[in-house]
């Protein structure tokens, strides 16, 4: 019996290795303490940094989240816990003293921002601000307060008694007080406008009206006039009311808009707040993230909304083709488009790049685009639906997926040309193994690019811009003639074979390559900024060999620490089968990624890692497996990746499967569920 007994320990502790041994794959390496990521709560607040609170109403009983009411009782304790816990209320001067080179801001600054002008700001915030001496800003709609006693305030679609309001002359006295700065709420445009042919209803202040009758869109022209005529109103009436010039614009519905501000800008405001998400700092006064306080939180959710808020978001992201969503019946595509929203609301994740351009052929180069434009063919009036529909019923920000080059325009542009070494005498012509690009170089591309780039901006309320990664130039490319001249006057020769004749030179090449296609993106920026806000985000594309060996910064004009300083964020390819990593390696291919990624100092924070859903290094292309993608996903988080995604999405075939990825890609799944 007692080797019986023997035999069966043997066999349970042989079991037991197996299985440890199976879980250790699974457990991270260890880092010593002072190695680790710590949490945001835990880290000090950043200089000169504002948590600004958006509130709308206040009731004593049953808030109205028509109104997004906040509880009173609710109300003064949330109050009396951010003074608990050490944070400060400050006041617009306070901000714009520390932004002139004033005192700086205290640690947990909090600005107090209260929209509509509903009465109860006056009845029952006002008191316990002056109780606490703690400033606010409270932004009335001049249309609203300009309405009778007698009669109704249209709210929306909606009919609202007068007595639900403030009025001019309670906005006299609390202006008085000097305790609350009077913003600029719109005089009369706080209401939805139709932004496309489907019938989406966006927020006047910043969309382009569309005509059915005429299914044309509103002129930039005629946008700016009907802008500047509720900017001067408004900022008339406050002024005769508070005997001082506005300074604070608030966006309804916080949905900016770039051409707007700049109108706003020129009547003397000095901020505008918006309801992003993060913290505020003194360099973007003109585009104030904000907390939107809803649902009359209680104090638990409202403690986890405040330590919630993070310097750096983390993104966990999907990129989606529209072609998957087009269809030629309307009624099929809008049907499409129902599906996609649905299973990106169920996924829970927080960031979509949506495919602004068309593709069907799958070659990159886009011969037609979503949107109006004045450039190439509209395959469908699609793109700002799409975007309206994610943003408002699944709840994310979107990119504008775009190309950076890969655009099918006039034949007299100039194309990105190879010089071959196989045969140096022949004429330099684009790589038919390379995505098909105009060339960077030519004027003629650079401002037909910016058009299209602002003809997007101007058709949909994006959130940030994806470059695509078509943004490339190899070691022997570009050898347009536009090219050559542009070597020339920077002072580098203008023949492929006497820039790769010795390694300083083609090192100089390399960089001013580099360079000038950050450049072009740059201006890209500043265009769709200025048509939509200075809050759009921006990210690009970078293959992994750069990040992995930076001397392939030749092949691709692509370096990693240009990507870091330049965008938002950078989005790596982490894609090992792309790569021809056998697929038995991926796994570590992926690890030494992360590593390499991990030695420039602050680079994760910055970085959204993009995995790979469809092989298309086998034949028919197929979708990756769910479980080898959940577990790359689960491998990112274990190594300390806050933020990352996949590419692609086909989500009328639930590919890759929704209820397998999500534990591992979704926050507000894993680790509560």
């Amino acid at each position: 019996m007692s080797s019986i007994h023997t035999f069966a320990r043997f066999l349970f502790l042989s079991c037991c290795l197996v299985i440890l041994a199976g879980c250790a794959r699974d457990i991270p390496a260890f880092l010593p303490p002072a190695d680790r990521p710590m949490e945001a709560t835990n880290l000090p607040w950043p200089h000169n940094h504002v948590l600004t609170l958006a509130y709308h109403d206040i009731e004593d009983s049953d808030p109205d989240q028509t109104f997004v009411s906040v509880r009173t009782d609710l109300f003064v304790a949330q109050m009396q816990w951010l003074h608990d816990n050490g944070y400060q209320a400050v006041s617009v001067d306070q901000i714009l003293a520390a932004r002139n080179g004033g005192a700086a801001l205290p640690p947990k600054s909090v600005l107090l921002t209260f929209d509509d002008g509903f009465r109860s700001f006056y009845t029952r915030v006002f008191p316990i601000l002056k109780a606490m001496s703690w400033p606010a800003v409270w932004a009335p709609v001049g249309k609203w307060l300009d309405t009778p006693p007698d009669e109704t305030v249209m709210f929306g679609n909606q009919a609202i008694p007068r007595s639900r309001f403030g009025t001019w002359a309670q906005v006299r006295e609390v202006a008085r007080s000097g305790l609350v700065e009077i913003g600029s709420h719109t005089n009369n445009l706080h209401y939805g406008i139709l932004a496309n042919p489907q019938g989406n209803r966006e927020p006047a202040a910043a969309t382009r009206q569309y005509d059915p009758a005429t299914h044309t869109y509103e002129t930039e022209a005629a946008y700016r006039r009907r802008i500047d005529a509720d900017v001067q109103a408004i900022t008339r009436k406050l002024r005769e009311i508070t005997g001082k010039a506005p300074r604070v614009w608030v966006w309804p519905y916080g949905a900016a808009n770039g051409i707007a501000l700049d109108i706003i800008r020129k009547h003397g405001y000095q901020m505008a707040l918006t309801l992003d998400d993060g913290l505020g700092n003194l360099q973007q006064l003109m585009s104030m993230p904000r907390v939107l306080i809803t649902d009359s939180p209680d104090m638990v959710e409202f403690a986890r909304t405040i330590l919630g808020v993070e310097p750096a978001p983390i993104i966990r992201m999907a990129q989606v083709d529209l072609d998957y969503v087009y269809d030629p019946d309307p009624a099929q595509m809008d049907k499409n488009l129902g599906v996609l929203v649905q299973r990106i609301a169920d996924m829970k994740i927080n960031t979509v790049f949506l495919q602004a351009y068309a593709d069907p052929n799958g070659d990159g180069l886009a011969r037609s685009v979503y949107f109006p434009n004045h450039w190439l063919p509209m395959r469908a009036d699609l793109f700002n639906r799409a975007v309206w529909q994610l943003q408002t019923r699944a709840n994310v920000k979107v990119y504008a997926w775009m190309p950076v080059l890969s655009f099918d325009l006039a034949p007299n542009i100039h194309r990105v040309s190879r010089w071959d070494p196989a045969h140096p005498d022949n004429v330099p012509a684009p790589d038919p193994q390379q995505y098909q690009r105009l060339s960077p170089f030519d004027p003629q591309a650079r401002a037909a690019i910016a058009g299209l780039y602002a003809d997007m901006a101007a058709n949909a309320p994006i959130s940030g811009i994806l470059f695509h990664d078509d943004a490339i130039l190899s070691d022997f490319e570009d050898a347009s003639p536009p090219a050559l001249a542009a070597y020339r006057q920077a002072g580098l020769p203008d023949t492929i074979p006497a820039l790769r004749k010795d390694a300083d030179t083609l090192q100089r090449w390399t960089r001013f390559k580099s360079q000038s296609l950050i450049q072009l993106t740059n201006n890209l920026t500043r265009q769709v900024r200025a048509i939509r806000g200075p809050q759009v985000i921006t990210a690009r594309n970078i293959f992994a060999e750069p990040i992995l060996n930076p001397e392939s910064e030749t092949w691709f004009a692509q370096n990693f620490d240009d990507f870091l300083q330049t965008y938002d964020w950078t989005v790596p390819m982490a894609m090992p089968l792309m790569e021809q990593v056998p697929a038995a390696q991926a796994d570590k291919w992926l690890e030494h990624l992360v590593a390499t990624i991990k030695q420039h100092p602050g680079a994760l924070s910055r970085t959204i890692v993009e995995l790979q859903a469809r092989d298309w290094s086998q034949p028919g292309q197929p979708p990756v497996n769910d479980n080898t993608l959940t577990r790359w996903m689960r491998g990112l988080r274990l190594q300390g990746v806050p933020s990352f995604g996949f590419y692609p999405y086909d989500f009328g075939q639930n590919q890759p499967a929704m209820e397998a990825i999500r534990p591992a890609l979704s926050n507000a799944w894993y680790p509560y569920h």
